[in-house]
């Protein structure tokens, strides 16, 4: 993340605001060139999803942040955030479950666990 890109906290919060399930930060920068970090989330129904889609790009936003896109809101099933060089994957739990993304990103020392995060934060800066 460049400096002026807002803190990964401005999203957790805005995704623990709207009371996101079964949150997961994966810093995936030695994996892919296209971002540095996965945020993935579980809600319990497709209202949820797009609030807490809309809640963590409006935050973001306020932060000073810039969302490039967001895709699957029409179904609200799984809506994907592309933000700067985060991308927030917030999906219904039996899509989670079934796409099971942390199994496809995770390795053994990429999760962030959130009461770490603004530690990491300080040590990447």
């Amino acid at each position: 993340m460049t400096a002026a890109t807002p803190s990964l906290r401005i999203l957790v919060d805005a995704l623990e605001d709207i009371k996101a399930k079964d949150l997961c930060i994966l810093n995936v920068q030695k994996q892919t060139p296209l971002y540095d970090m996965l945020i993935i989330a579980s809600a319990d129904s497709t209202r949820q999803v797009k609030a807490l889609a809309h809640n963590a790009k409006a935050k973001w936003k306020e932060a000073g942040g810039i969302v490039l896109g967001m895709e699957g809101e029409e179904n609200g099933e799984w809506i994907v955030l592309d933000c700067e060089s985060v991308i927030v994957h917030i999906m219904q739990v039996t899509i989670r479950e079934y796409y099971n993304l942390e199994e496809l990103w995770k390795t053994p020392s990429n999760r962030i666990a959130l009461d770490a995060l603004n530690q990491y934060e300080s040590s990447a800066a």
